[in-house]
């Protein structure tokens, strides 16, 4: 999965054009997307549209954050459509996916959904607090945990930043530690970490830049917030055919020796480390698997 798009729930046009964008995933919003009155109808929509298509491709719901007193009507009325998953917004720590775990355990069981099918995605960097708990996901968050998104805008609102990319486009100190942190704690947790929105739509060429910067990086996917993004991101993370020959040299080495801490390839010595990386590298783009 290189890609997600956010699609917000209560517009059906939008909603379609999702579907035949070529994104890896999509992200059904109910939170920002949706203003206040519209949010009952938005639920219903996004329950029909995930019963209709959760088949077609990973289906993720982005529900109203826990302090806000509606993520339990959000729960109730989408659980049951069984998507793929659900982002946490507002994350501050593994212990909110933890309690998130527990009720989405509690809806599954109430509705005659597979126990635990349902993945947590949380977008871990939106307050200034958020980004001291970065090492609990791997200790508190448990198996539902699927990845770790990072984004700066709410970021920039909770620190009062009156912008968070400098001239030339690029993300200031405070918004690269954020990106960091992200990276580092979904290493330790084992999940995928997934890179910020870029916001600028328009501007194809910074979200190339962007994109195979985090590519290089370790991020495995990039979230889309048009449908004109999605063919940029997917040409940054597909790997090219150099790095898929190497990879797959270095894994059928290690196939043929697995008892080796190190081996050489074509010159090189190389350790479990360089192995992982590989898999990594012939994972990009290979098709989500959504038992």
């Amino acid at each position: 999965m290189r890609s997600l798009l956010f699609v917000p729930a209560h517009d059906a046009r939008k909603l379609s054009r999702g579907l035949e964008s070529g994104a890896g995933a999509l992200i059904i919003d109910l939170e920002d997307a949706v203003p206040e009155a519209e949010k009952p109808r938005a639920r219903e929509m996004c329950a029909e549209f995930v019963s209709a298509h959760r088949e077609r491709l990973p289906l993720f719901v982005r529900v109203n954050a826990l302090t806000t007193g509606l993520t339990a009507d959000d729960l109730a009325a989408v659980v049951r459509a069984r998507p793929y998953g659900l982002m946490l917004p507002k994350c501050t720590g593994g212990r909110d996916v933890a309690l998130l775990d527990a009720q989405v355990s509690a809806l599954e069981a109430r509705y005659d959904v597979a126990a635990g099918s349902l993945r947590l995605l949380p977008i871990v960097t939106e307050t200034a607090a958020s980004l001291f708990g970065m090492e609990s996901y791997a200790r508190e968050a448990g198996a539902r945990l699927s990845g770790m998104f990072w984004g700066g805008e709410d970021l920039a609102s909770d620190i009062g930043a009156l912008a968070n990319r400098g001239p030339d486009g690029r993300y200031t100190a405070p918004y690269q530690l954020a990106r960091a942190l992200t990276l580092l704690g979904a290493t330790a947790a084992q999940v995928p970490a997934i890179d910020a929105v870029y916001t600028n739509f328009r501007d194809p060429e910074g979200l190339k830049a962007e994109a195979a910067e985090a590519a290089r990086d370790g991020f495995s996917a990039k979230v889309a917030i048009h449908p004109d993004q999605i063919g940029p991101i997917h040409e940054a993370f597909t790997p090219s055919s150099a790095d898929v020959h190497w990879a797959q040299r270095v894994i059928a080495a290690f196939d043929a020796s697995p008892a080796a801490g190190a081996i050489a390839v074509e010159g090189k010595m190389l350790d479990r480390p360089h192995h992982r990386a590989a898999q990594r590298v012939l994972a990009r783009g290979a098709p989500v698997q959504r038992g």
